[in-house]
């Protein structure tokens, strides 16, 4: 039987400030059910994730705002709104808002032995300041 998961029955929660950088707000629309993790994401205007990688890759579709996302050893990116990044598993990156904009996405990730997310080392303020200029 499919579950249907109301939109009034996402509780949105302030984002662990261990794995982001600035405000930030998470609600878990859907997780567990098919090993898969689904997530809206905010960004208050300069908020970031730390670097991470996902065991399963993630995708990333930007619902509303910019999004600034960096791979390691990659130059920087911008989406807009409508624009959907495929991460492969493994691959070290952040992502966060722009400096002047609100950012939403919803964030699809596998989930492999309970695990949806390595974190590792924030993004420092040098590294957001060259992914914003």
């Amino acid at each position: 039987m499919a579950t249907i998961l109301r939109a009034t029955d996402a509780q949105v929660v302030t984002a662990n400030p261990s794995y982001f950088t600035g405000t930030v707000f998470q609600a878990v629309l859907a997780s567990g059910q098919t090993g898969v993790q689904l997530v809206r994401v905010t960004f208050a205007p300069k908020a970031r994730t730390a670097w991470h990688t996902h065991p399963l890759g993630q995708i990333l579709h930007i619902e509303s705002g910019q999004c600034l996302f960096q791979s390691e050893g990659e130059p920087p990116q911008t989406l807009s709104v409508g624009d959907t990044i495929v991460i492969p598993a493994g691959q070290k990156h952040w992502h966060g808002s722009s400096p002047q904009t609100v950012m939403t996405h919803l964030a699809i990730q596998g989930i492999k032995d309970g695990i949806a997310a390595d974190w590792l080392e924030q993004v420092t303020d040098e590294q957001y300041l060259l992914a914003s200029s």
